[in-house]
């Protein structure tokens, strides 16, 4: 059984190090393994971010790091790297102490200083007023999620990073996440400007640089470590597209509704427009004497009427004609337009445009919410 390793993506050296693939591959160990072995050879320190306070909440926070501590060799990685000044890793008030089990005094030890802080981008308020010069790694762990991002998700990341690196320049920032559904359309790839990750394979890695500024971003799709395959691959064998996510490190697609025969054109009865990301939706309304359903599908022209036709975008607009949130409608027409979905009388193009619509309305929704 073999894991991941950043000694490709190392070779780049960025400030930025993304690195996306299949499920239990090793990126996560692979980014904690360089801060601790870091911390061990120079004294640097490290920070953890999440997006919640809770994704470190009492045992979370604890078993961070216990994949160091017990590999899946058996072998302790805490004791190999410290030459076996510790042995194990406790975490305590949004940091983790470096310690050891003593003989003599028949219980653990624990260092003074922490090795490594815990971030949570929803409650970055708190740590502003900190220093944190001694932290050189910082890691991003799930940056793509199946769920959904905060607002301004990307702004909160970057003041983050300026509250930890505050005018240093030997800080590497590590991103890792798996393949999951609708992964393409996360905030980091479009702020960030990475307009190849459509077209990334497994193993490939992409650099880009911005001017003359010296800013350097690798991007790392991971190739699967085992080539022949887990052993656990036999569990997820049946014969599902979704699961290839697991096994391969494709990116998973959900089935979405596809309609089974043709569209009559004089039976569209209205259409509006979704834009996501830098995709425009066209949404059409069908009704005739037997059916009544929204056909979704990819606008490759620009909108004819884009004063007068309804446009849903996350980016608020005072046009009287455009509006953040489907789902929550404020008049009467976007209480018909919502129906379809609530109705689940909504067809897609392809997986793909369903994927982007399901995204759309998932930001839209905990926007919403957290409003």
């Amino acid at each position: 059984m073999k894991y991941y390793s950043l000694k490709k993506i190392l070779e780049q050296n960025a400030q930025y190090n993304l690195i996306f693939g299949e499920r239990s591959s090793g990126k996560t160990y692979a980014c904690l393994e360089d801060g601790v072995d870091n911390y061990f050879k120079t004294g640097e320190k490290m920070a953890v971010l999440r997006r919640f306070r809770e994704d470190f909440r009492g045992k979370r926070g604890q078993a961070y790091f216990e994949t160091l501590v017990t590999n899946g060799k058996g072998v302790n990685v805490i004791k190999k790297l410290s030459k076996g000044k510790y042995d194990r890793i406790i975490y305590n008030s949004s940091r983790w102490y470096m310690a050891y089990w003593d003989e003599d005094l028949q219980k653990v030890v624990t260092d003074d200083e922490p090795f490594c802080y815990a971030f949570a981008l929803t409650e970055m308020e708190h740590d502003k007023g900190n220093n944190y010069n001694s932290v050189t790694r910082i890691f991003m762990d799930e940056f793509i999620t199946r769920g959904a991002y905060l607002p301004d998700e990307f702004i909160l990341f970057m003041n983050c990073l300026s509250t930890i690196i505050r005018g240093r320049d030997n800080v590497k920032v590590f991103m890792a996440a798996n393949t999951v559904a609708a992964g393409k359309y996360n905030p980091y790839f479009k702020e960030m400007g990475l307009k190849h990750v459509d077209n990334m394979r497994p193993g490939d890695i992409e650099v880009y640089n911005y001017g003359n500024s010296g800013l350097k971003v690798a991007v790392e799709y991971t190739d699967s470590p085992n080539k022949q395959g887990k052993p656990s691959d036999v569990y997820f064998a049946f014969d599902n597209p979704k699961l290839q996510m697991i096994t391969g490190g494709q990116w998973e697609i959900d089935i979405h509704p596809h309609l089974t025969k043709p569209i009559n054109e004089k039976d569209i009865v209205f259409s509006y427009f979704i834009q996501f990301e830098d995709r425009t939706m066209q949404a059409d309304i069908v009704i005739n004497s037997v059916d009544k359903f929204t056909f979704i599908h990819e606008k490759t022209t620009p909108i004819k009427y884009p004063e007068q036709d309804i446009i849903y975008n996350l980016t608020p607009n005072e046009q009287h004609n455009c509006y953040v949130s489907l789902l929550n409608p404020v008049n009467e027409i976007t209480k018909k337009i919502a129906l379809f979905f609530k109705a689940n009388k909504v067809f897609y193009q392809s997986n793909e445009i369903g994927e982007i619509v399901n995204q759309y309305l998932t930001q839209c929704t905990k926007a919403y919410i957290m409003k």
